[in-house]
């Protein structure tokens, strides 16, 4: 039986700070992530999901109307592991030119994601992703993700309210900034890439 167990952080909780609380990543992964983790695991007992691993999960649950929280659950879990990967101690810094020159150049790079980040209405995420072999901004609500639509995510931005709000409170904009300049492992971006 296949049983999804939390991985632990690449770094302490507080090694993000002043940018990202150690409140937040105890509150965000310690608490928000394992829960999603607890709720696949019950909800997949004894269905055909129950032996599957968790890309698969999240494909075929994506199209099944019967299946709206096994995926909610299974894409908040990919998508949260993903972000956390996303994050370093030493993050942020130059952006690779070979992502940079997708856009024209960095600023522009910048500005359009910030903008997709800051316009994205309510809850969800913002994506810099490879589909067919284009590098491009994508957002998507809730749990929603790019895996369940066959495009190749390399980097996340958790833009729910809980990724931020304790230490920027409504100021989204500030934390996108942060994520950006400081905190961004671009090492891991690129293996993504290269995959």
């Amino acid at each position: 039986m296949f049983s999804l167990t939390q991985f632990p952080l690449q770094f302490s909780e507080k090694a993000l700070m002043p940018y990202m609380s150690e409140e937040t990543l105890q509150c965000h992964h310690g608490k928000h992530l394992a829960t999603y983790i607890k709720n696949l695991n019950d909800l997949i007992v004894g269905t055909e999901y129950e032996a599957m691993p968790l890309d698969e999960i999240i494909i075929k649950s994506a199209a099944a109307q019967d299946a709206k929280k096994i995926f909610n659950n299974a894409a908040q879990v990919f998508n949260h592991n993903f972000f956390f990967r996303c994050l370093s101690p030493n993050g942020g810094g130059n952006i690779p030119e070979v992502i940079s020159k997708a856009f024209g150049d960095k600023e522009k790079l910048v500005t359009e994601f910030k903008s997709a980040a800051a316009g994205l209405f309510g809850s969800g995420w913002t994506w810099l992703v490879q589909d067919n072999g284009t590098i491009k901004i994508l957002t998507t609500a809730n749990a929603d993700t790019p895996i369940a639509h066959n495009i190749v995510p390399i980097m996340a931005l958790d833009v729910w309210e809980h990724a931020y709000y304790l230490d920027y409170q409504n100021r989204r904009a500030d934390f996108i900034e942060a994520f950006l300049k400081h905190l961004v492992n671009w090492k891991f971006v690129l293996e993504n890439m290269n995959q």
